[in-house]
């Protein structure tokens, strides 16, 4: 072996041994980070029950949106927007920040998902269980950390546990690490559907769930 390979393999190694650190640094720093929230929540909770009142969350940052029906009598405009929303086929999801114009191309497409506002371990489960991501346009499982530092590395984004947090957190390169995920591929849920066509408060599938959605994301994952 060359002394010019030698080294360009000590110096990988040297990397991957501050990088492994770093990740574990990092991991247990967001770990923090989610039970003082969790912490917090529950304080507000318990302050606004001995006042007599309830709590009420904060508007939520994060959804999580599934195709939940076909094509057939499909509006052009709507299967555009299902396409924008890279929503090409049934049982698919992804993530979403909520902002108006988000929200305005829900309301179009409504009949045909549902969606709402997943918790840390629907977050951590979809990242972990179906997690693929885009190098070079192709899908590649998020089986090593290496994927996520080639696609996200110039975010800061280097690992897993950085990639749930970025996105959790809807945090500042939300953008780029939700494109460089690829839609999730769900399963049919567990017991089916009940009624597609019918919005969920009227009993069926359709439409904003709000926090119900990540018993569905249980079924599904």
């Amino acid at each position: 072996m060359g002394i010019g390979k030698k080294q360009e393999l000590e110096a990988k190694k040297k990397k991957n041994k501050e990088n492994r650190k770093l990740i574990f640094n990092r991991a247990k720093l967001y770990s923090k980070e989610y039970e003082e929230q969790e912490k917090e929540l529950i304080r507000l909770k318990r302050e606004a029950k001995l006042k007599g009142g309830f709590y009420v969350s904060p508007e939520a940052k994060l959804l999580f949106i599934i195709r939940i029906r076909g094509i057939n009598a499909m509006h052009p405009k709507t299967r555009k927007i299902l396409q924008l929303l890279r929503l090409r086929q049934i049982f698919n999801g992804v993530f979403l920040k909520v902002n108006k114009a988000t929200m305005n191309m829900l309301h179009r497409v409504e009949p045909y998902v549902t969606y709402g506002y997943p918790n840390l371990k629907s977050v951590k489960e979809l990242i972990y269980k179906r997690g693929y991501g885009k190098l070079n346009k192709q899908r590649i499982a998020l089986t090593d950390n290496s994927v996520i530092e080639q696609g996200l590395g110039k975010y800061g984004i280097i690992c897993i546990e950085d990639l749930i947090h970025e996105i959790m957190t809807v945090g500042p390169h939300f953008k780029q690490a939700n494109n460089f995920l690829w839609p999730f591929k769900l399963k049919a849920p567990l017991g089916g559907m009940k009624k597609k066509r019918n919005h969920y408060v009227e009993g069926g599938d359709a439409g904003n769930r709000e926090d119900y959605l990540n018993e569905l994301i249980r079924r599904m994952n």
